[in-house]
């Protein structure tokens, strides 16, 4: 029996008119330690990208931050052009590196503009397809850093502008400044932070592009009603959770990432999973109630 490809996810139309499936992939891990230099298998992170088309997964998501530079290094050797390749490639910027696991967001036009013109030498591109607004800085006013993003979509620079961890109130923020066609936050089965942006989304027409979408807490034990699911359908606890991710909202587009081709075909596999209706209830309460008792 020949195993799903992310076609099974169906599809989504990002900003009106760029259509993938619904199963992307997250391009963080094929860096190293601390998503900070070259990654440990460069070879293996090439034949997961080169991986992709054949799985039908055909949008990567990735940001200049990761490595840095690394992740869009890589991605332009493996599959560029990208038209021959059928994958979109949306990027993020402004976050600043400096060491393993740190982060820090800088907004300043001036760094958001050098952001997007340093992302398109290194993927080879003349326009960003999806260029994501990585962090907001709560240092730099909302109209410097949505009107610079707004200057360089007007400018052809960007083709569709997302957000990234964001409330309702600032996505209609930059909606005054441009239109936002991704929001991108963390979202899975027991991470419920973001319902209220991911139902906002799904009223607006917005892209939902989940990060971490295959958590699933204390769920993974034996004997619970993700263990259950995942023994019937044959399936690990972590496809099953990206199931249930898939089938949350029509606008979801999850990416889950990896730094090995295993790993990417049994993420990609998840799109085959048939839940039942009773299946996406029961596990919608009990992630639902492992989110609500999280210490906070």
């Amino acid at each position: 029996m020949t195993a799903p490809t992310a076609t099974a996810s169906g599809t989504i139309t990002i900003g009106g008119d760029l259509t993938v499936n619904r199963l992307g992939f997250g391009a963080m891990r094929i860096t190293g330690k601390g998503i900070w230099g070259e990654p440990a298998d460069r070879n293996e992170a090439l034949r997961v990208l080169r991986r992709l088309p054949e799985l039908g997964v055909d949008f990567i998501d990735t940001a200049d931050s990761y490595g840095p530079e690394v992740s869009e290094t890589l991605i332009r050797e493996a599959l560029h052009p990208y038209e021959r390749s059928h994958v979109v490639v949306a990027t993020k910027g402004g976050l600043t590196r400096h060491g393993p696991d740190i982060w820090l967001p800088v907004g300043r036009a001036e760094y958001l503009r050098q952001c997007v013109l340093m992302s398109l030498r290194r993927l080879g591109v003349e326009r960003i397809d999806l260029w994501q607004l990585h962090r907001i800085d709560a240092r730099v006013s909302h109209d410097e850093q949505f009107g610079v993003i707004a200057d360089m979509q007007r400018e052809g620079l960007i083709r569709h502008v997302g957000l990234s961890e964001v409330n309702v109130e600032e996505i209609e923020a930059a909606r005054a400044h441009f239109a936002v066609a991704s929001v991108q936050n963390m979202f899975n089965l027991v991470t419920r932070q973001s319902e209220a942006v991911l139902d906002y989304c799904e009223r607006e027409g917005i892209a939902f592009i989940p990060w971490f979408p295959l958590a699933a807490g204390n769920l993974a034990r034996e004997g619970s009603v993700l263990d259950e699911v995942a023994r019937r359908l044959s399936a690990t606890p972590a496809q099953v959770a990206l199931a249930w991710v898939l089938r949350r909202s029509p606008v979801m587009l999850p990416i889950p990432g990896t730094s090995r081709v295993k790993h990417l075909e049994e993420n990609v596999a998840a799109a085959g999973l048939e839940l039942t209706d009773d299946d996406f209830r029961r596990l919608d309460e009990v992630g639902r109630t492992e989110w609500e008792q999280r210490p906070r």
